[in-house]
């Protein structure tokens, strides 16, 4: 079935996603809002009130922008990009190269001009060549992503302007957990970097093969033996499936497309791969908090409240969010991680810039540490434990999360489903976030106390 590109389907066929469901809303004029506050928006009403105020980085950023605490700067070859990833903490190196027609601003998208993505913990920032704005998903700790434009002329004040109509058209949809998010897509594209007829689309994710991933994008780095749909269009219309998988352990793509344009000539196959994690683990607990507050809510409602907390919660509306929230859990844990059959190596300093960023307990560890051998990451548990959105988790549901975590890290929990993890792995695990995440219940800090001071050598980091 072929797919004609929607408005903000960023994410839809490459990360926002063919991009990364990142893409930013339609207009009949390029880099203009077509929409902002007109129209219906999912969870526009009470209790999430998502048109309300946010406190998202860039959010943060605009405030700034606005009391003249700091200023943009443009560049002619570049427009505001580079600036816009200073300011927002966003490193070059994660830059990802999608050429699946899945922005507004699809007509400018091929295999010959592909559009650049770049990421960090909380946001995702799109790039078209010769494009009109820049289009951006920030994360809200309560409100999960928050869409924006930022037009690419250089102008006296530039402003982010907050999309939602349009946005959330896709962006609140099956892919995203039916949140506002974001999501990665593979497809198998076309010499025009449409989907071709008849063939199936895949959601990325943990437990996404190897095989299934990068359609519709271009990937550097080096896999092994194992094959992608990265770097490849569909040449044959009787049998669009049949990709050349040749394209994988690619370390050039200037054969490939012109890559003078873009900030770096790579699109870092480790950087595909984390950004593949993290954007349902956004939209996982932007879910969460959802579903919770919601139930929340309505429980006041129920009990009269008039909106104040109920005295309790009942089964069937808890019911609700601890299934999301046990979702959650099985997520941060990488429980369903499809593994790797080969070493994984990346091309673009991405890696190890990412690693660098710990944080780290005593012995040197970090929830960023990389495998890249057998699967993504050392220990099993997301770095993304540490952002501003997992802490807004609202009770009870964090602390169910948090009580979960500690069954499964401390073994209490050996249930099939988590058969795969080593003592030593889950033990580590622990004892990262001991050292690194300080405001952890009471269960986790009376087992603290009790723990031997020395950790073996078999569970540090390069044993």
């Amino acid at each position: 079935m072929n797919q004609t590109p929607s408005n903000f389907s960023l994410l839809t066929a490459g990360v926002i996603v063919a991009g990364l469901a990142v893409g930013l809303l339609s207009s009949s004029a390029y880099g203009q809002i077509a929409v902002r506050n007109q129209g219906y928006v999912p969870f526009s009403e009470p209790p999430i009130d998502y048109r309300g105020e946010v406190n998202d980085p860039v959010a943060r950023l605009q405030r700034q922008l606005d009391g003249g605490q700091t200023t943009l700067e443009w560049e002619p070859r570049s427009g505001y990009l580079r600036s816009v990833l200073d300011h927002l903490k966003v490193p070059v190196s994660s830059q990802t190269l999608v050429f699946s027609k899945t922005s507004f601003q699809y007509r400018k998208i091929s295999p010959q001009t592909p559009r650049a993505l770049y990421f960090n913990d909380d946001v995702y920032v799109g790039k078209v060549h010769d494009g009109k704005a820049i289009e951006i998903v920030s994360f809200d700790p309560r409100q999960g992503a928050v869409f924006y434009l930022l037009d690419e002329p250089k102008a006296d004040r530039p402003l982010f302007q907050r999309a939602e109509l349009d946005c959330t058209t896709c962006h609140v949809a099956a892919g995203t957990r039916n949140v506002p998010g974001v999501l990665i897509r593979s497809i198998y594209p076309t010499q025009t970097g449409t989907q071709a007829g008849q063939t199936p689309a895949y959601f990325t994710g943990n437990g996404s093969p190897l095989a299934e991933r990068f359609g519709g994008w271009y990937v550097t780095g080096t896999t092994g033996r194992q094959v992608h749909m990265g770097n490849a269009v569909s040449l044959n219309r009787e049998h669009p499936e049949q990709l050349d998988r040749d394209g994988v352990n690619v370390t050039d793509l200037s054969s490939l497309f012109d890559t003078s344009p873009y900030l770096t000539p790579h699109s870092d196959i480790v950087a595909q791969l984390v950004q593949a994690h993290q954007t349902q683990m956004h939209n996982l607990i932007t879910l969460t908090n959802y579903r919770t507050r919601i139930a929340l809510y309505e429980a006041s409602q129920q009990a009269g409240g008039a909106g104040q907390p109920p005295p309790s919660v009942p089964d069937a509306l808890a019911s609700r969010f601890y299934a999301h929230a046990e979702e959650l859990v099985r997520y941060l844990v990488f429980a369903d991680e499809a593994p790797l059959q080969d070493r994984v190596t990346g091309t673009s300093g991405f890696t190890e810039e990412f690693a660098a960023l710990g944080p780290r307990d005593r012995h040197g560890r970090s929830l960023r540490d990389f495998d890249l051998k057998t699967r993504l990451f050392r220990y099993p548990v997301s770095y993304l434990i540490y952002t501003e959105a997992f802490d807004a988790l609202p009770e009870p549901a964090k602390s169910y999360v948090y009580h979960r975590l500690f069954e499964i890290l401390n073994g209490t929990d050996d249930s099939d489903e988590f058969s795969s993890f080593k003592t030593a792995d889950r033990r580590a695990a622990l004892e990262i976030l001991l050292d690194t995440k300080h405001d952890l219940p009471g269960e986790w800090q009376q087992f603290d106390r009790h723990r031997p001071a020395a950790t073996s050598a078999a569970s540090r980091p390069g044993r």
